[in-house]
Order: structure tokens, then C-alpha cells, then sequence
């Protein structure tokens, strides 16, 4: 499999194509790549970065960063994935112009789309415009119930058993690890304090089972309100786990979300609860 950044880096050839920013790669998005793959051609995405909405002056929080998300296409299998700039001038790209200088220097022969995709300046572009351009184009029915959108709705309310149904994988965080107020080691639970990118959607405050490193860990996202914090903080305890992760890329996925953050009457009741947020976590199951 090839990642690329201009079409020049594709030798032409017949192609599938799946167009779209593919965020969170859900389970319709793998849908839609699976049918590339089905269609005899050269198996192709064509994905965008930054995310349009953002280029537009729009706020969007994102499921993946563009390494993970050009990770989980990979694993979905496709033969080539074209990341495409989305810049204000693409965006006002007429749609016959958007095929001529993405999709044909490529060799497009089918495009693979839910009759309700659009493309182009002012999402005028549509399924019945890639046929009179000469173009095939493969159905992929919509997967009910499955869109991004929705999927951030349920993180944005801790449901993170129902958002991974959707994904197809529990909800990931990626960052590096940073100092922090180092509060956790001398209660006997040191975590790693994660700096996300701005645009990553951080699900809602609370406190998680997950995993991170290929073991469990008990995640805390929030303000820490028992110190009267003010500044969201993520953070993980990695059970059984020890050496030194600062300034390392750590990933952790959020499995169930135990409780809300609070505020407790003595250090030592907190000390209490974090144990039993160890223990609960230890007893979390993946969701699948």
C-alpha cells in the first residue's frame, strides 16, 4: 500500500475510488473501502487534510488524528491512499473541475458513493454528475445509524460502549506525554498527563477503563475538582506498568466510563476510590 500527496504520485490506472475525510473510520467508511477493494480495480481513497470544515471557519471535533486515521485505512486494506490538501481554493473547485484534476490524472474508473454524496464547490457535484462525466458509480448503501456525527454525540456523553459499536473499536487518545502536577505518584497511582492536539474530541469529564501500551489503565479526564483544578487534564494510570514515558506518543483507548470527577472529603477517601477504580477497571471488558 502507497500514502501519497498529489495525484502525480499515482501512476495511472483503472481505479475504485472512495472519496471522503473518512474521520474516525467507522464502520460505514470500511464499508465503502471494502467495495473498492470488490470492484476488480486498483483499490483507492482519497482523503483530506486539514479536515474542510476546518479550512471553512468551521469548529469540528476530530474522532482521529491524520496518522491514526491513515493508519486504520491501511488496515482496511485498499491498495493506494491519496491525501489530498483541502485548501480554501479546492474548496471552490467547480465539481467537472474537481474530477479533471484529482480524479482522472489517477485513471478513475469507478467511484464508489451513497447516493446522497456530494463533492465540490457548493456541494454541487453528485453521484448523476460522475455518470455524465463518463464515470461508474458503485452504491454503497448507507450503514444505519452510523455517522460520525453521531458518534461524537455519544462521546460528547461518556457512551462509549455504544460509540464503539458505531466505530468498530473503543475510542481512542493520542498525545504526548507532558509533566504534570505529579499529584499521582505520591498517592500511590502515578499517571501519564497527555497533551491531545487541539482538535481531537476529548470525551466527556469523567473517569475510565481503558487500555494503553498493551495493558489496562484507569483514565481520568477533567479538572480534577477534589484540588479545584481548572484546566482539563487527561490522565492515565497504566497498571502493572513501570519506566518513563515523558515526551513519548502514547495512545490509550477508553472502554467504559466508571464515574463522574469529584471532589472528595480527605486524600485518604480519594486514595479509596482510585482503588476501586483500579479494581473496576481490571475487571472492564473491551468493547468489541
Amino acid at each position: 500500500m502507497s500514502v501519497v500527496r498529489s495525484p502525480t504520485e499515482l501512476e495511472p490506472t483503472e481505479r475504485a475510488v472512495a472519496i471522503g475525510t473518512f474521520d474516525g473510520v467507522h464502520r460505514g467508511h470500511r464499508a465503502a473501502i471494502e467495495a473498492t477493494k470488490a470492484a476488480g480495480l486498483r483499490s483507492t481513497v482519497v482523503t483530506f487534510d486539514p479536515h474542510p470544515r476546518l479550512v471553512l471557519g468551521y469548529d469540528v471535533q476530530l474522532l482521529t488524528t491524520l496518522r491514526r486515521r491513515i493508519e486504520l485505512i491501511g488496515e482496511a486494506g485498499p491498495d493506494d491512499i491519496l491525501v489530498v490538501e483541502f485548501t480554501e481554493a479546492l474548496s471552490l473547485l467547480e465539481p467537472e473541475d474537481f474530477v479533471a484534476r484529482i480524479l482522472e490524472p489517477i485513471g478513475t474508473k469507478a467511484v464508489v458513493a451513497a447516493e446522497t454524496f456530494r463533492f465540490g464547490r457548493g456541494r454541487k457535484g453528485d453521484v448523476g454528475l460522475l455518470r455524465r462525466l463518463g464515470l461508474e458509480v458503485i452504491d454503497v448503501p448507507i450503514v444505519e445509524g452510523v455517522s460520525s456525527s453521531r458518534i461524537r454525540e455519544l462521546l460528547a456523553e461518556g457512551e462509549m460502549r455504544e460509540s464503539a459499536a458505531l466505530l468498530g473499536r473503543p475510542h481512542e487518545l493520542e498525545g504526548t506525554v507532558v509533566s504534570g502536577d505529579q499529584r499521582g505518584g505520591t498517592l500511590g497511582f502515578p499517571t501519564a498527563n497527555l497533551a491531545v492536539a487541539p482538535h481531537l474530541l476529548v470525551p466527556a469529564y469523567g473517569i475510565y477503563a481503558g487500555a494503553a501500551l498493551g495493558g489496562r489503565a484507569a483514565i481520568s479526564i477533567g479538572v480534577n475538582p477534589h484540588y479545584r483544578g481548572n484546566e482539563r487534564r487527561i490522565e492515565a494510570f497504566l497498571l502493572d506498568f513501570e519506566g518513563d514515558l515523558y515526551g513519548k506518543e502514547l495512545g490509550i483507548e477508553l472502554w467504559e466510563r466508571l464515574r463522574d470527577e469529584r471532589a472528595f472529603g480527605s486524600e485518604e477517601e480519594l486514595v479509596r476510590q482510585i482503588a476501586l477504580d483500579v479494581e473496576a477497571t481490571r475487571a472492564s471488558m473491551r468493547p468489541s
